[in-house]
């Protein structure tokens, strides 16, 4: 029988050929997604020492570190992140492989849409967009990663997303060839809960000026906009909080801790979801677009979000 010597490595033509010790990586993968060694170790039916020995073998292999320690926890730093999405899609080919075989699964694959989502985009919007995707005649597996424009960017180079939901186009400072698709833009609304909403439309703005409000983290072009029209208007809000996840100030309107800035178009569904008022409208804009590497979108399921999100900012 052919053997590989798992301490040497394969050659081809005489060259060194970088070997992926895939023992290593499933055992990396179990421990991501268990959150730690002890019960990546019951799931695998082996030691701890065992596991975390061929853990430190990895990152030697890749010369990267996988986790760093918080408190109890095993936390996936951003390489460990990159090479889990890898090994989350490795091994779950593996098992489609064989669910086809044994015939448990049509051998027709589902297309794929890989779809980046920046951070600042509200997950309602990008539900919303995704919505029609869900109804296509052919099935399509839709995976989603959230991160920050310049990751995804990165990513969308390599060819590992389709297409990025992004607030902000492209400029020139990114050094990656990318087209901006213009969805549409939408005027950016204060909300609150009932009370807070009856109480603020009275001589809005000023009533802003004191104002509980759950703002976006300084810097973010959201709040930017906002910040220079209270500036306009002469009116000082009591910022009670900020978060660079735009679903906790979501959170944080529902549960009236304060007013909260979201996009007017969907004001219905804030109304319906989270039980939120609009006040009133403010001049500041939201724009979104789609991001990919292709000036014309082929993908058809990048072309069904396209869609949709140019009706949703009509």
């Amino acid at each position: 029988m052919f053997r590989i010597d798992p301490s040497e490595k394969p050659q081809y033509a005489g060259r060194v050929v970088e070997w992926l010790n895939y023992h290593h990586l499933l055992y990396f993968w179990m421990v991501a997604r268990e959150g730690s060694i002890a019960k990546a170790g019951e799931k695998l039916s082996l030691a701890q020492p065992t596991i975390s020995g061929q853990l430190r073998a990895l990152e030697e292999a890749l010369d990267q570190k996988l986790f760093v320690r918080s408190g109890r926890h095993l936390v996936l730093t951003e390489s460990g992140r990159l090479v889990f999405s890898y090994a989350d899609e490795i091994f779950g080919l593996g098992r489609e492989l064989l669910e086809t075989l044994k015939g448990k699964r049509s051998t027709r694959r589902p297309a794929r849409l890989m779809v980046g989502v920046v951070e600042s985009v509200p997950n309602l919007i990008a539900d919303l967009l995704l919505a029609p995707i869900w109804k296509m005649s052919d099935a399509v597996q839709v995976i989603c990663r959230d991160d920050t424009l310049e990751r995804l960017l990165a990513s969308l180079a390599l060819h590992e997303l389709d297409a990025i939901l992004a607030d902000a186009p492209v400029g020139s400072t990114h050094r990656v060839r990318a087209f901006n698709h213009k969805l549409g833009e939408s005027p950016v609304g204060l909300f609150g809960v009932s009370a807070l909403a009856a109480r603020y439309r009275r001589r809005f703005p000023q009533s802003l000026d004191g104002a509980p409000l759950c703002l976006p983290s300084a810097g973010s072009s959201l709040r930017r906009g906002l910040d220079d029209w209270f500036h306009e208007k002469e009116v000082s809000p009591n910022v009670r909080a900020e978060s660079s996840d735009i679903d906790m100030l979501n959170i944080w309107g529902k549960r009236g801790k304060g007013l909260i800035p979201a996009p007017v178009a969907l004001q219905s569904e804030l109304r319906r979801q989270d039980r939120v008022l609009l006040v009133a409208v403010t001049p500041v804009i939201s724009e979104y677009y789609v991001i990919s590497s292709e000036r014309r979108l082929e993908h058809p399921a990048v072309v069904a979000l396209t869609a949709a999100g140019r009706q949703l900012f009509t």
